[in-house]
């Protein structure tokens, strides 16, 4: 059963004339008439009376509704597709990591929906692998993480690199390292630390830096909120390092200190992420 077949029924159809179905659709008289046949070869059933007026079967009129149906989705694929075509979309979905949600993402946001007012917008805030991981599976256009290369490096993944932000270190005002204003790695590794839960890239990134410094992480409680952090941290001894952007809030705190990494100084990499499909369409950049 192929479409043009399925839009030579509806024509006779609606025409009640195989002669009106065929000017209809551009097409010769006898073009219609093999469609109709090679159509009710397929079903095994007559479609239509032949007569002064075509009229439709019980078998036609069991068709009809779906053939409208099945005409209506085709429609719509198009209409869909030329969208695509064109670079518009009717939504975004955007996974973002959460300091980047907090604090620079909202004004080009605000910005994005003046100047696409017809696109909504949908933003999700997620750790760098998570995010990763909705991007490959479809379920969001843009991933903005922290850069992973043993993730991103891929020919179907387009990656732009958008800028690097230097970690530092999270502890209460009342830390005795807070009198310190640069934080030996050494220091570090004697007092507990809050981390990000599995997933979130900056686990990741202080794990593995401890591992080159031959010292031990000490992780006392695993977190994924910015809030979270702030509150256990402000508690007692336990340390945090965090991106320059997540500790925004924590600078103006002042139960809290933000105090900077020693040698060797630690920093993340922020890109966007998207597949070259959504990037690069055929004729029109979507982002």
């Amino acid at each position: 059963m192929r479409l043009e077949q399925i839009q030579a029924f509806l024509a006779v159809a609606e025409t009640g004339s195989f002669q009106r179905a065929a000017q209809q659709c551009g097409v010769t008289q006898s073009t219609i008439s093999r469609q109709i046949q090679s159509l009710e070869a397929t079903v095994d059933l007559p479609l239509f009376h032949r007569g002064a007026k075509a009229k439709l079967t019980l078998g036609g009129e069991q068709l009809l509704p779906r053939a409208r149906r099945i005409c209506q989705e085709w429609s719509q694929a198009l209409s869909s597709l030329e969208t695509l075509r064109l670079g518009e979309q009717p939504e975004l979905c955007i996974a973002a990591i959460s300091s980047l949600c907090a604090h620079d993402l909202p004004p080009v946001l605000e910005q994005f929906g003046r100047d696409y007012p017809q696109t909504q917008l949908r933003v999700t805030a997620l750790g760098s692998d998570r995010a990763l991981k909705v991007l490959r599976d479809g379920l969001v256009d843009v991933a903005i993480v922290m850069n992973n290369p043993f993730l991103t490096h891929n020919a179907e993944v387009f990656v732009e690199y958008l800028y690097e932000e230097t970690i530092q270190v999270l502890m209460s005002a009342q830390h005795p390292l807070a009198s310190l204003k640069v934080i030996p790695w050494i220091e570090l590794a004697r007092y507990p630390q809050v981390v990000f839960k599995d997933g979130y890239g900056m686990q990741r990134l202080v794990q593995e830096q401890f591992n080159k410094q031959g010292l031990e992480l000490r992780a006392s409680v695993e977190l994924n909120t910015l809030d979270a952090f702030r509150g256990m941290v402000r508690q007692g001894k336990s340390l945090a390092l965090l991106p320059r952007m997540a500790l925004a809030e924590a600078l103006g705190d002042p139960t809290l200190a933000v105090r900077s990494l020693g040698h060797p100084e630690l920093s993340r990499q922020v890109v966007l992420v998207t597949t070259r499909d959504r990037y690069d369409p055929p004729h029109q950049t979507l982002l």
